[in-house]
């Protein structure tokens, strides 16, 4: 069985073959690959993105779609991880969603139930189809002429799975890394890393991608206030007036901390299609491993 657990799990090859399908449903026309076919999704954790993006995915291509409610499912009375999968297995869904707090919680999902599982983002660990979509967006915008193009992760490198994922799937394409963040943000890697955003490094980017600070996950106060943050980090326009690049955000924007709010106005700002993408790209990822299975 296959799943979607980490980018890893795809091959280059695979990928490319879901980007041009992923470039067909861009068109939004509904599709009955999936007609007949149920979907379960389970979010341990809050989100509007990439649930809503994926129910949408689901039901573009025909899907019956059940959002399990954790904070009314047995979950939220001490069952546990095994047990809720077991009785979702029960039920014969042909694909499930998961959020997870905890890292691995979807790998322990897959290895109990009879369907593709796919990581809807899992602690510090993974966010697979948002990596994908992310490098779908930088594919589109180049031309698929990505090899050697250049790009800075800035912010809260360490906390984020939407980092850890990207660096892996872009890594594997040829695109030039280079890590920004304060040093209690950055973590343990053989990238090149910058404690400080330069316009000398903004001079030489061609992507930028912004990342929220993720106060949730940290185990103790960093900052004061994030305004500190802002004043080394944030994404301004006076640090990118006159460059030709793109802004990248897996969203939520905390705005005037991680991007500015004229920034955001910006026609270098990607963000909402990135949102568009991702309904593509998840679109593309369910058809794969339903029918594929």
């Amino acid at each position: 069985m296959k799943h979607l657990i980490t980018t890893r799990d795809f091959s280059n090859n695979e990928i490319i073959k879901l980007f041009k399908e992923a470039k067909e449903f861009l068109d939004e026309k509904p599709r009955d690959f999936l007609k007949e076919k149920s979907i379960t999704t389970i979010f341990f954790e809050n989100s509007t993105r990439t649930l809503s993006s994926f129910e949408s995915a689901a039901q573009r291509l025909g899907a019956r779609v059940l959002r399990l409610d954790v904070s009314r499912s047995s979950s939220s009375k001490g069952e546990t991880l095994y047990d809720t999968a077991a009785n979702l297995d029960a039920m014969h869904p042909h694909a499930i969603i998961i959020r997870h707090a905890n890292s691995g919680a979807p790998h322990i999902l897959s290895s109990c139930v009879h369907c593709p599982v796919i990581n809807g983002g899992d602690g510090k660990h993974a966010h697979p189809t948002q990596a994908l979509l992310d490098l779908f967006t930088i594919y589109e915008h180049f031309r698929g002429d990505i090899e050697n193009k250049k790009i800075l992760i800035v912010g809260d490198i360490k906390n984020s799975r939407v980092a850890s994922s990207n660096i892996e799937l872009l890594s594997r394409f040829g695109i030039k890394i280079t890590l920004v963040a304060p040093p209690h943000f950055m973590p343990n890697s053989s990238l090149p890393k910058s404690y400080h955003l330069s316009k000398e490094l903004i001079e030489n980017a061609d992507i930028i991608m912004s990342l929220r600070t993720q106060v949730e996950r940290h185990e103790k106060i960093v900052y004061a206030s994030l305004k500190d943050y802002a004043n080394d980090f944030c994404i301004n326009s006076q640090l990118i007036k006159n460059k030709k690049l793109i802004l990248l955000h897996p969203g939520p924007v905390n705005r005037n901390i991680d991007i500015s709010d004229e920034v955001m106005r910006d026609q270098k700002t990607l963000i909402l299609k990135q949102v568009k993408n991702g309904v593509a790209i998840r679109m593309a990822v369910l058809k794969k491993l339903i029918l594929e299975n």
